[in-house]
């Protein structure tokens, strides 16, 4: 069941809870004034520039610009999407908090998962078993077991089936989830003789399960619950549930190729770290790491499939403009053996000189080739234009040099092939990246409906919008727009219809309900014009109350160049207001 809350429901929230208390559970404050004072927990700074209003109910900081209220604080401050944010300070206060709610069945699947979650553990922690001896032998900690919720499926072919009959749960849905396997009318466990590894996604839901054999010779080693309505691997990433914050402290996720990997890490102080499921690395999960960092170091096995799964995870990675860089590990084939072996600091000092990722795929493209030869020379220099060609000028120079010098070619001749017009290094554009993910909000505001139903009114107004797309906020109405562009640039015109074609069931009925809800009286292009216009005012309007609320949180001890920045900031945005007819 997916949910929102509403504004009321905010407001309430907020009417509840002091800015002051919510932050000074994690920065020490010092009362300055009518406001608290103390160091920005978002950047380094020795002398305080964070002030905290509690007349207002906002902080901001004059040395980095960050600034919000308490939802706001929470979510920059532990990594939390929007609706986590609400949660958690909710919970903490004690606070009861109207959902607006979406049937969709998926409450049940999470519960059932919890339930099977928890009958594992226990089946591996409260009496002695092959699952036990097995973490033994691997030096996994019970601390370990417990945080991560470790389990065991044990070797017979009815135990978690008996567990939910007597339970009254249903064979279809156990089916469904992967818990279970039929054949010829008989249902059987289909985790057997395995450890299992919870996969739990960032809200705290227990979305699937990964198992280990015991025992190296059984095939498959991993066994994964299936693709189901709550578990999609491409769009979680192993434990990141559990080390989320220590990501956002590091300041860089370390991914891994494998469950043990991020435990082992783990245990041995290594937290910043996730799996990417036993996939290749995709652009939803890359989307998932860059909410918490945007700096990232891979660290696959070295082997052919795992070179071709860090030379994929680069090309995903960059396209959500994140820092990656490659780890070798040098002395064991996987991070899980070389830390048992080296310890912490060798391991750290590995990430630490992790190479760049231009240099890694330099290196990769030399494989097969003989450099010695004007053909290997020739095949090198195809298989790398395209990866020079994606640098700045400077960085480009730099390469340019150091592979001129390594391969013997000149530099005037790698400048021109990258130059050149030769069809096998041009450039595809590649369509804009979706997040294809059940969880996301379905939400249509009423700004957005009214824009989609002005356009499906005059289909011709849809090149007033050029330019304009970012009015359009929720992941549906950006999916609805896109697929609008799409369909007018082919064919010059669209209907609901076309666009109801392009989308699941769920987002069809979302659109006819919000567009059942607007009614267009007059001239569409007239409302669309002004709808346009009153965005544009309310986006500035929020810009203008930021800068001022900055300003009035300014003391003595501010730094006169920023305040004055600030001012002149306030100022240009006041005349765009008056520009668009604004503050009258």
């Amino acid at each position: 069941m997916s949910f929102s809350f509403s504004k009321e429901a905010i407001d309430d929230l907020k009417s509840q809870i002091d800015i002051v208390d919510v932050v000074g559970r994690s920065v020490q404050l010092k009362r300055a004034g009518a406001n608290y004072k103390g160091n920005c927990p978002f950047h380094n700074e020795k002398t305080p520039s964070f002030v905290v209003s509690p007349q207002k109910q906002i902080y901001t900081c004059f040395g980095c610009g960050a600034s919000g209220n308490a939802i706001s604080f929470v979510m920059q401050y532990y990594n939390l999407a929007f609706n986590e944010a609400v949660e958690k300070l909710a919970g903490e206060y004690g606070i009861t908090l109207q959902k607006n709610t979406r049937n969709d069945d998926r409450e049940k699947y999470y519960e059932i998962n919890r339930e099977a979650a928890r009958f594992f553990y226990k089946s591996l922690t409260e009496s002695k078993n092959p699952g036990y001896t097995y973490m033994q032998k691997r030096g996994i900690s019970d601390q370990i077991i417990k945080k991560f919720g470790l389990g065991y499926a044990d070797g017979n072919w009815d135990s978690l089936y008996k567990h939910f009959k007597a339970k009254g749960v249903s064979e279809k849905l156990l089916v469904e989830l992967g818990l279970l396997s039929e054949k010829d009318g008989r249902y059987y466990d289909k985790f057997r003789d395995r450890v299992i590894f919870p996969i739990i996604n960032t809200s705290g839901k227990v979305i699937g399960f990964g198992g280990r054999a015991l025992s190296n010779e059984v095939m498959p080693k991993y066994l994964n619950s299936p693709e189901n309505k709550v578990f999609q691997k491409k769009n979680n990433l192993y434990a990141l549930n559990i080390t989320r914050q220590d990501v956002g402290k590091e300041g860089h996720a370390i991914i891994v190729e494998g469950y043990m990997d991020v435990i082992s890490l783990y245990q041995n102080g290594v937290r910043n770290v996730a799996a990417s499921l036993g996939t290749a690395l995709t652009e939803n999960q890359a989307k998932l790491i860059n909410r918490y960092t945007k700096n990232i170091v891979l660290s696959y096995d070295a082997d052919a499939a795992g070179q071709k799964a860090a030379l994929r995870g680069i090309d995903v990675l960059r396209q959500e403009n994140c820092k990656v860089k490659v780890l070798h590990v040098t002395d064991g084939k996987d991070p899980d053996e070389f830390i048992k072996k080296n310890g912490r600091e060798a391991f750290v000092n590995l990430v630490n000189n992790a190479m760049p990722y231009i240099d890694y795929k330099l290196e990769a493209y030399k494989k097969g080739l003989n450099l010695a030869t004007e053909e290997g020379k020739l095949d090198y220099m195809k298989r790398i234009t395209q990866v020079l060609k994606e640098l700045g000028p400077v960085e480009a120079d730099l390469y340019i040099k150091k592979i001129a010098k390594n391969i013997g070619i000149a530099e005037g001749a790698i400048k021109m092939e990258i130059s050149g017009d030769n069809i096998e290094t041009k450039e595809i554009p590649r369509p804009a990246l979706r997040p294809d993910n059940d969880e996301m909000p379905l939400d249509i505001s009423s700004l957005e409906a009214t824009l989609l139903k002005c356009i499906f009114t005059e289909p011709h107004l849809v090149e007033q919008m050029l330019g304009q797309e970012e009015i359009f906020r929720g992941y549906l109405s950006k999916k609805i727009i896109n697929i609008i562009y799409e369909l007018y640039g082919l064919y010059n015109d669209f209907n609901v219809g076309q666009v109801n074609d392009r989308l699941e069931p769920k987002e069809s009925e979302e659109l006819e309900l919000a567009l059942d809800k607007v009614v267009v009286c007059g001239n569409a292009d007239e409302v669309l014009n002004d709808c346009i216009n009153s965005w544009q005012i309310n986006s500035l309007q929020r810009q203008e109350r930021k800068l001022l609320n900055m300003l009035s949180l300014a003391d003595e001890e501010t730094n006169d160049d920023s305040v004055r920045e600030l001012t002149i900031k306030l100022m240009e945005i006041q005349n765009k207001i008056k520009v668009f007819g604004g503050n009258k």
